[in-house]
């Protein structure tokens, strides 16, 4: 399954509310497995962003909608990186002309 690396960042509303963050994080696992995504690791960070979520789905659409369900609650925003692995990223490098 594509790996995908989301960024985001707590709006004002998410803040207002920090202190139920980890149980927004649990129901947001949940939704996600419930749309067939996998929430493989989460890492509060410093710096623009305040969490980097690392996913898997089936496809870009899956995923998409998952992520669309949770950043519609409004507690975060989001940015979306399809990620590749060392394996695909050496199959690409070692296609190109």
């Amino acid at each position: 399954m594509p790996t995908y690396i989301g960024l985001a960042r707590w709006t004002n509303q998410g803040l207002q509310n920090i202190k139920e963050s980890p149980s927004r994080l649990d129901a947001g696992r949940k939704a996600f497995e419930a749309a067939g995504v996998k929430l493989k690791e989460f890492y509060m960070v410093m710096g623009h962003y305040d969490m980097v979520i690392v996913t898997e789905a089936p496809d870009d659409v899956t995923l998409a909608r998952a992520i669309l369900a949770l950043a519609s609650k409004g507690n975060i925003q989001t940015e979306t990186l399809r990620a590749f692995s060392e394996g695909e990223y050496r199959s690409i490098v070692s296609g190109l002309a």
